[in-house]
């Protein structure tokens, strides 16, 4: 059996155990094939020595704006202490910055600093050039259904 076909019973119930609907080649597939993605899309990274969590915390900032390091660690799921190691390290290399909270002087707010935008806007020029490149190869009829698709894969990867 490959390893797209060897999907568990486990996986196609709800966390209660309740038996879905959900057809276990489109559950294989789907996983194989965003998997496959992914991981071609970090090839095409820019030259940077930012691990993939550092720039993932770099792009959740560009989207949401300056946010505190506990705002940030809940949506990049990890705990506040890893993401104050990960914002020290972005800090010490000058991508981020500390800012006193409005209300709280508890808590700091972190937000981007020029290098880091163009760190960002490098990295995504040329994961979305080699990206350009593959859809072309696709017929309009492919690139449309895609583009319907990205929106429902978008909202996959942001559920809990």
């Amino acid at each position: 059996m490959s390893y797209a076909k060897d999907v568990s019973a486990s996986v196609l119930t709800t966390s209660d155990n309740a038996p879905t609907d959900v057809d276990a080649d489109l559950v294989a597939a789907l996983r194989v094939g965003v998997m496959r993605l992914a991981r071609r899309l970090r090839l095409e990274r820019s030259a940077t020595d930012l691990t993939l969590t550092q720039l993932s915390a770099l792009g959740t900032l560009s989207r949401y704006g300056d946010l505190t390091i506990g705002e940030l660690a809940a949506i990049e799921k990890v705990k506040p202490p890893s993401m104050t190691r990960t914002i020290n390290c972005l800090q010490d290399v000058g991508l981020v910055t500390r800012a006193a909270h409005e209300s709280d002087g508890r808590q700091v707010v972190v937000g981007l600093t020029e290098d880091a935008r163009a760190v960002l806007d490098e990295d995504r020029r040329r994961r979305d050039a080699w990206l350009a490149v593959q859809l072309a190869d696709l017929d309009p009829n492919e690139r449309e259904l895609l583009g319907a698709v990205a929106p429902i894969l978008d909202r996959l990867a942001s559920q809990a």
